[in-house]
């Protein structure tokens, strides 16, 4: 059997970045155990450069990021003579030819702006590849909380009271968005609409915090959303795998953390650090009233399939603790460490969870190639193009 082989692309230009690269990692370290798979890591350095080599599957080699740079190749996609994609890997000399290697597969690990909200997708369509998760829109979608939950409450899923604001609002009219703020009533919390994993997130009990909260979480974004407290919260997830016309759902968690609103720091930065979401402290399954179970689970295929996302994706509610009445809060279309934590105790093992996302994306790129991608006529023939000078002359 031909082995395939399966480009693992992290990193970029992101506050998540280091996020992406535990992620990247963890898929690696399990693809390599299916002799079906030959790895091959594409990582994108926070300055935007393309990279690949060996030396990018060792995560000791990221402490030093410099010098992890100058021992890899530069790299970009390309045609070969047949039309196929592939990754052309730049060597030294000058008659070096670059090294090409055909892809079957991208498996997309990125967290955060710059890979997961579309852009990397994009271009992963403009050559042709098929690649794991949702497709262009859907990712930017999920990257955009205003809309998403927007989206969501027009089609009656319960999303929490709150507003959405620019920097240049703050700047000009400061004063009407604290007035708004104090509709909502303290405490409130603020949230960039582009970032996850809880960065630039803080909770405000009165306007002093809220300016602080607001001039943080504009050093990550440029739009913001404010949003009323749910209290006593109580934080459930589950993930969602498949296409919009089908997929299934993982057992509920229920995330612990130090304080009510889960860190960067609860989420990441725990004692095992390398593990990154699974090494979280969290309830699995989460010991929750089957009826809420059930609801969530249901409203979570809801969000996704509404939003047309395909592969795997982890969803955020957020619960009263002391009324059960649940709201969505986000959709990750990538999550960290795609959630495997969650499908484990689902029955399905990492390996065979990542087998499962790689083959969704190959039947969602077989289906969009049986559609027609072009039109057969020539508006740059002679007589279109008279045509179109005739337009210009009646100006």
């Amino acid at each position: 059997m031909k082995q395939k082989t399966i480009l693992t692309a992290f990193g970029g230009s992101s506050p998540e970045h280091e996020v992406s690269v535990i992620t990247a990692h963890q898929a690696m370290a399990a693809l390599s155990e299916n002799r079906e798979y030959i790895v091959k890591p594409l990582y994108i350095s926070k300055s935007g450069r393309w990279l690949t080599g060996d030396a990018l599957l060792d995560l000791k080699n990221f402490e030093n990021l410099k010098n992890l740079e100058k021992s890899c190749s530069p790299c970009h996609f390309s045609l070969n003579e047949f039309g196929l994609t592939v990754l052309s890997e730049e060597t030294k000399g000058f008659f070096a030819k670059p090294i090409v290697t055909r892809i079957d597969t991208v498996l997309t690990a990125f967290h955060g702006s710059n890979g997961e909200n579309g852009a990397f997708q994009g271009v992963c369509e403009m050559f042709n590849l098929p690649y794991t998760g949702s497709n262009v829109l859907s990712s930017a979608l999920g990257m955009d909380k205003v809309i998403a939950k927007k989206l969501c409450g027009n089609e009656g899923i319960p999303v929490v009271d709150g507003f959405d604001f620019f920097e240049a609002d703050w700047a000009k009219k400061p004063d009407a968005i604290f007035a708004k703020a104090d509709v909502l009533n303290y405490p409130v919390i603020v949230k960039p609409v582009h970032l996850g994993s809880s960065i630039g997130v803080n909770v405000a009990k009165n306007r002093e915090d809220l300016e602080q909260a607001i001039e943080l979480a504009f050093r990550y974004d440029r739009h913001l959303l404010i949003e009323k407290v749910v209290s006593p919260l109580m934080e459930i997830n589950c993930s969602v795998l498949g296409s919009d016309s089908r997929c299934k759902v993982s057992v509920c968690e229920k995330p612990l953390g130090k304080e009510e609103l889960l860190s960067f720091q609860d989420k990441y930065l725990a004692e095992e650090g390398s593990k990154g979401m699974a090494a979280a402290d969290r309830e699995i399954p989460a010991d929750i009233p089957a009826k809420l179970t059930n609801s969530i689970q249901d409203t979570a295929k809801q969000v996704f399939t509404l939003l047309g996302c395909s592969g795997l994706a982890r969803l955020d509610f957020l619960v009263d603790a002391e009324s059960n009445k649940f709201y969505f809060n986000e959709i990750n279309t990538i999550p960290g460490s795609f959630s495997f934590y969650l499908w484990k105790e689902s029955g399905i093992a990492f390996t065979l969870l990542l087998k499962k996302m790689i083959d969704i994306a190959n039947e969602e790129h077989q289906k969009k190639s049986r559609q027609i991608q072009s039109y057969d006529t020539n508006l740059l023939s002679k007589k279109a193009v008279s045509g179109i000078k005739g337009l210009k002359a009646n100006k």
